[in-house]
C-alpha cells in the first residue's frame, strides 16, 4: 500500500498499534492478547486500552507478573493455531524471559524441522526519554536481532506502526514488535482500512545526495530533523529508515551508500557492540570501492540510561549531536564555527 498523504486522518503512534490489533482481532478469531495489566487497564501506556470491553477477557488476557510464563503461553498457544499477541511491558524485561525467547520461540521451528509454524507477536516498549531510569529505558534491539528465529520490527511513525504490527500478526514466524516509548504520542496519517506493511523492506524517508543516515525508531525522527537544519546549510541528507531491523535490507541501504558515497548509522542503543557495527560491516564488505570516508556510527555512551532528565538528555543523541556527526563524514564545520 502507498504512504498516506497529508489529507488523511491523523492518529497517534500508540492508537495505530491499538488498531492495528482491533482490527486483525475482528478479522480473525485466533488472534487473541495477553500481558500484564492490558485488560481493563489498557496496558501500562494505553496501547491495548478498551480490547478487552470489546472482545473480552477470554481473548484479552491479564496475566500474572511472570515474563516467563508470558512467552510460555505464547509460543504454546501458536504452536496449536492461535495467533497470540503477547506483551512485556518494557524491552528490560526480555531479559527475564531470555531463555523462553532464545531456546522456545526463535528454535521451536527449527527443531520440528520446519513443520511447525509460530505466528507469536511479542510487543514491547523501548528507548529512553522518560526518565524511568536504568532499567526500564534501555535499547535492546540487537540482542534480539543477534538471534536466529526472530523478525524484529520498529517503527518510527504511525503509518508504520499500523502496517507492520499488520504484518507482524499475519507473520507465520516469531516477531517482535518494539514501540519506542518517547513516540507514543505522536501523531501522524494513517488510513482508516486495515492494510500491511511489508517485514524486511526499508523506507526511504527523505532522499539525498551527499550523505546517507540509517536511523530507527525515535532517531530516525531525529535524523530528519537534522537533515533539516543540514539542507540550510547546502548539505543533502538521505535518511533511511530499515523500519525491520531483522531481516535488514541491506541491498537498499549498499545501493545508498553507492550513491552518496558517505554514510552514517545513528542508533539509540549504546553504540558499543550495537546494530550500527554490523550495518557498518555490510556496508563496507558490498559497497567499500564507493565510499569516500569510514562509514560512521552515532550512539549512546557505554553506560546505563541515567535517571536523571539532564544526563538523560545528554545521554540519548538529538538531532544537534546528529548534525555534527554528518558534517564530520562530510569534513565540514558548523556556520559561524
Amino acid at each position: 500500500m502507498s504512504q498516506p498523504t497529508s489529507d488523511e486522518r491523523t492518529l497517534s503512534y500508540v492508537m495505530a498499534f491499538n488498531e492495528a490489533v482491533r482490527q486483525s482481532m475482528r478479522a480473525d478469531e485466533n488472534v487473541f492478547c495477553a500481558g500484564e495489566d492490558i485488560g481493563a487497564f489498557g496496558g501500562v501506556f494505553g496501547t491495548f486500552g478498551g480490547l478487552q470491553k470489546e472482545f473480552g477477557s477470554r481473548r484479552v488476557v491479564d496475566t500474572p507478573i511472570s515474563e516467563q510464563a508470558i512467552i510460555g503461553l505464547g509460543v504454546g498457544s501458536s504452536v496449536t493455531g492461535l495467533r497470540p499477541i503477547v506483551d512485556l511491558m518494557f524491552m528490560d524485561f526480555m531479559c527475564v524471559a531470555l531463555d523462553q525467547i532464545v531456546n522456545q520461540t526463535a528454535k521451536l521451528k527449527y527443531m520440528f524441522g520446519g513443520k511447525a509454524t509460530l505466528p507469536l507477536t511479542i510487543t514491547t516498549a523501548g528507548g529512553a526519554g522518560l526518565s524511568a531510569a536504568a532499567q526500564h529505558s534501555q535499547s535492546l534491539e540487537a540482542i534480539l536481532c543477534h538471534i536466529p528465529g526472530l523478525k524484529v520490527v520498529y517503527p518510527s511513525n504511525p503509518y508504520d506502526m499500523k502496517g507492520l504490527m499488520v504484518s507482524c500478526i499475519r507473520e507465520n514466524n516469531p516477531t517482535v514488535m518494539v514501540k519506542h516509548k518517547r513516540l507514543l504520542g505522536m501523531s501522524g496519517p494513517v488510513p482508516e482500512d486495515i492494510y500491511s506493511v511489508p517485514l524486511g523492506v526499508a523506507n526511504i524517508l527523505r532522499p539525498g545526495t551527499d550523505v546517507t543516515v540509517v536511523s530507527w525508531g525515535r532517531m530516525a525522527n531525529e535524523s530528519l530533523a537534522a537533515a533539516a537544519v543540514l539542507a540550510d546549510e547546502g548539505i543533502d541528507c538521505e535518511v533511511i529508515d530499515p523500519r525491520t531491523l531483522q531481516p535488514f535490507d541491506t541491498a537498499t541501504v549498499v545501493a545508498s551508500a553507492r550513491k552518496t558515497n558517505r554514510i552514517i548509522v545513528v542508533h539509540e542503543a549504546v553504540r558499543f557492540g550495537g546494530l550500527g557495527a554490523e550495518i557498518a560491516a555490510q556496508v563496507q564488505e558490498e559497497a567499500f570501492d564507493y565510499l569516500d570516508a569510514p562509514v560512521a556510527r552515532i550512539g549512546a555512551p557505554f553506560s546505563p540510561v541515567p535517571f536523571s532528565p539532564a544526563l538523560e538528555k545528554y545521554y540519548v543523541p538529538d538531532a544537534a549531536s546528529i548534525a555534527v556527526g554528518i558534517r564530520d563524514v562530510l569534513g565540514r564545520r558548523a556556520p559561524g564555527k
